[in-house]
């Protein structure tokens, strides 16, 4: 039975005091009200990465960093090394994510250095894939979504594919007033199992947890993850609040 997943992308908000505090309020609500058959992870800034791992409880609630440099160590100033987060006691890397991508013009070749550097380190990508309103609106969305997979964790071998989780955004359901409904969202998540099971097999396919990663709230969850194929969610804003946080978690 594959994971449901509920993962917190906090991006570059709350200093490292507000981190730990809104850690602490969601370890404390996943602790004493949350969905046990959840797994909470806490996609924090790379600052803040330590002090949330060390007041969170690791059996209830995961920490991710939001991204990882492109090499294993060296002259990249500025740059934060897999191995870094690893000893920081984070679990996860989110990679790919669409506005690293959009900002920062992550290309496939880049993120395919991150996975395998993530792989190798013994941490759990969280692979982002999704189009923009162009795309969408265009009717390519499947062969968009199609190529960002094959340019890059298609080319894992079956093994080591099996410890990724996938999270489609809608990019154009992102921050511009558009919503994806939770049909719009089930049909892209089945089309990438199915792409999966064409690549791999069936079983690799039906293990594979997919999380939805656009605008996903406490009213719009529980119907989002009615879906069969939508296995939880990469939350955005609603994450930096506890209570709403909370809210998703308990929407299965």
């Amino acid at each position: 039975m594959r994971k449901k997943i509920v993962a917190g992308n906090w991006k570059c908000n709350t200093t490292i005091s507000e981190g730990v505090e809104l850690a602490k309020q969601v370890n404390i609500l996943v602790t004493e009200r949350g969905a046990k058959d959840v797994v909470v992870v806490l996609g924090t800034p790379f600052t803040h990465l330590a002090s949330v791992c060390a007041i969170v409880d690791p059996d209830r609630v995961c920490v991710a960093a939001q991204n990882c440099a492109a090499e294993p160590k060296g002259a990249f100033t500025g740059e934060v090394s897999v191995s870094m987060i690893q000893s920081t006691g984070a679990t996860y890397v989110i990679i790919g994510h669409s506005e690293r991508r959009e900002y920062y013009l992550e290309t496939s070749e880049i993120l395919n250095k991150k996975v395998a550097l993530t792989l190798a380190q013994g941490l759990t990508p969280i692979y982002c894939c999704g189009e923009a309103l162009a795309i969408r609106e265009a009717g390519t969305e499947n062969n968009f979504v199609k190529k960002q997979l094959e340019e890059t964790i298609f080319n894992l071998p079956a093994e080591d594919f099996k410890k990724i989780v996938i999270a489609y955004e809608p990019i154009w359901a992102i921050g511009t007033g558009r919503t994806a409904s939770s049909q719009q969202a089930q049909d892209m998540l089945a089309f990438i199992r199915q792409l999966i099971a064409k690549k791999y097999d069936q079983t690799i396919a039906a293990a594979c947890s997919i999380l939805y990663g656009g605008s996903c709230s406490p009213a719009n969850a529980k119907e989002l993850f009615s879906q069969a194929d939508i296995d939880g969610g990469l939350i955005g804003g609603a994450s930096l609040k506890a209570e709403d946080f909370l809210a998703i978690i308990n929407a299965y």
